[in-house]
């Protein structure tokens, strides 16, 4: 119960915070919705039941240059993934042409089954792909091991990989274009007092990994966490901070 409460709040204090700092807000449906924070960036939020938790957020991130999209990260479900890419393809004309996963997690793939019936490119960290093998689940097209550049447009998205934290295949997308950094569970949103779950995760690697995304993104604008509001160098601060407790 009273994690459940936690994540209630988390999710009220996520529209607070986008409410104070004027993100455009759009809801797609009762289940999804997209924040947009500049002209080619846009969070999608969906929400879905977890066993033993309730109903929770989670946050993707599309990207767009002239008609076309990355995804990265999609929705719990391919349900939920395909109401999403028929709402960009039929409201803002959007073809999904990649997708990058954050890490192996259902919050992150879940719907990848979907976006593989699409014929869209997938592209992930090879331990992603490699534990995905192994628990039988959708298998992402491409790997990479340290970091990948891909293109989108005359647009560069910069993958990395800055070790174990979240889980032991989490990565970081940059866009250098808007300043943003997705990057997912590794980092918590300040309304959040400790790192979560990190069953699959590395807690002696975490604050090391950390560290790195310190010195690596120190002209970072955004940052958008796996849950919960998005922030600026201050979340991954705060997210040091709670791998040192």
């Amino acid at each position: 119960m009273k994690k459940l409460v936690v994540l209630i709040i988390a999710t009220v204090m996520q529209f607070i915070c986008f409410a104070q700092t004027d993100y455009k807000q759009i809801r797609v449906s009762d289940d999804i919705e997209l924040i947009q924070l500049s002209e080619n960036a846009f969070v999608h939020v969906s929400y879905s039941d977890l066993p033993g938790f309730g109903r929770i957020s989670s946050n993707g991130l599309v990207f767009i240059s002239g008609n076309e999209a990355f995804l990265f990260d999609t929705p719990a479900t391919n349900t939920l993934t395909k109401e999403l890419v028929t709402w960009l393809a039929d409201s803002m004309k959007l073809k999904i042409v990649g997708f990058v996963p954050n890490h192996w997690h259902g919050d992150c793939m879940g719907g990848l089954g979907f976006l593989q019936d699409q014929g869209i490119t997938s592209y992930a960290n090879q331990m992603t792909i490699d534990i995905a093998k192994t628990k039988g689940l959708p298998v992402p097209d491409h790997g990479f091991k340290d970091s990948l550049q891909l293109q989108l447009g005359d647009k560069q998205i910069m993958c990395y990989y800055p070790g174990a934290a979240h889980s032991l295949d989490n990565i970081v997308v940059w866009i250098p274009s808007e300043l943003i950094l997705f990057a997912g569970c590794m980092v918590k949103s300040i309304e959040f007092g400790n790192l979560g779950n990190v069953a699959d995760g590395n807690l002696k690697a975490y604050a090391g990994t950390i560290d790195k995304l310190l010195l690596k993104f120190p002209t970072v604008k955004i940052i958008i966490p796996g849950h919960g509001a998005v922030g600026g160098l201050e979340l991954i601060k705060h997210t040091r901070e709670l791998s040192a407790k």
